[in-house]
């Protein structure tokens, strides 16, 4: 190891715990990690500075990626020249963007994780039979990450595709992978959220986000109405294995004009719960 790759591998101590204190990286309910000794300081803040940019921070600079990072700018420098170097950042005039290289990192999983490849084939099926689009999450931190989309023709949202983010307060997917935690979790989730209006309708009282987090764990589904996006209705089932535990949710999503509330879950959820079965038996 020569002498730049000390700097950069022992830059930054995890703390006490041995759990990585940024969002994002860790979902917060997750189970205890291992431990200090065995975890690479580097590598853990590496993957922060890449993950710090997103559709509202598509470019930063070297200021901006230490405080959204918890890094000291001298610290960040060392990152960034590092990501620069490997071709994941570029940088120009002080400001700093990822590179198409870094889909290497998201490919990687796609084509090499069982569950994607299993849930795909699902949803085509199930949004071409529908004619609606159709999308599959995982619950990472605050928010689904979608890991699977088939949009039968109809664009309905442009974050209805592999890779994109949302958040689970507000989403189908979202509830339906809550509604899987016990209450306490629930309660510890709900706690460390910003539950934001993202539209009139987005329900932001962390009571009335437990009501329906329990609505949906009660009914076995969950049916949101424009809280996300204006216009935008979505109903989702939970995808179990065969012992039972939630790996993922699937949805059905449609424009508000076009469809009702009540024709989403009456012409929706018997097609949501056949796909839910069908999965079950291989997953």
């Amino acid at each position: 190891m020569n002498a730049f790759d000390r700097n950069v591998e022992t830059d930054v101590a995890i703390d006490a715990t041995g759990a990585t204190s940024l969002s994002g990286l860790t979902a917060p309910l997750a189970k205890p990690g291992p431990q200090k000794r065995d975890l690479i300081a580097g590598l853990e803040k590496g993957l922060a500075v890449i993950s710090c940019f997103d559709q509202d921070r598509p470019r930063l600079t070297m200021t901006e990626v230490a405080s959204l990072c918890g890094l000291t700018r001298a610290a960040a420098r060392r990152y960034l020249i590092t990501l620069e170097y490997l071709g994941y950042v570029t940088s120009e005039r002080k400001m700093y963007a990822l590179t198409p290289k870094v889909l290497r990192l998201g490919q990687s999983y796609m084509h090499s994780a069982r569950l994607p490849r299993i849930v795909q084939p699902e949803l085509h099926k199930l949004a071409f039979g529908l004619k609606e689009a159709s999308s599959a999450g995982v619950l990472e931190g605050a928010d689904v990450i979608c890991i699977a989309a088939n949009s039968a023709g109809r664009v309905v949202s442009s974050t209805l595709q592999p890779g994109s983010r949302v958040p689970a307060y507000c989403t189908a997917n979202g509830r339906v992978l809550l509604s899987a935690l016990s209450q306490n979790e629930v309660d510890t989730w709900i706690a460390k959220q910003t539950l934001a209006p993202l539209t009139t309708s987005t329900i932001t009282s962390p009571e009335r986000l437990r009501q329906e987090i329990a609505r949906a764990r009660s009914q076995g589904y969950a049916a949101v109405d424009q809280e996300f996006e204006p216009g935008l209705r979505t109903i989702s089932v939970p995808l179990k294995s065969y012992r039972g535990e939630v790996l993922a949710a699937i949805n059905v999503s449609v424009h508000a004009a076009r469809v009702s509330m009540d024709q989403l879950v009456n012409d929706c959820l018997p097609a949501l719960l056949q796909a839910q079965a069908s999965m079950r038996t291989v997953l």
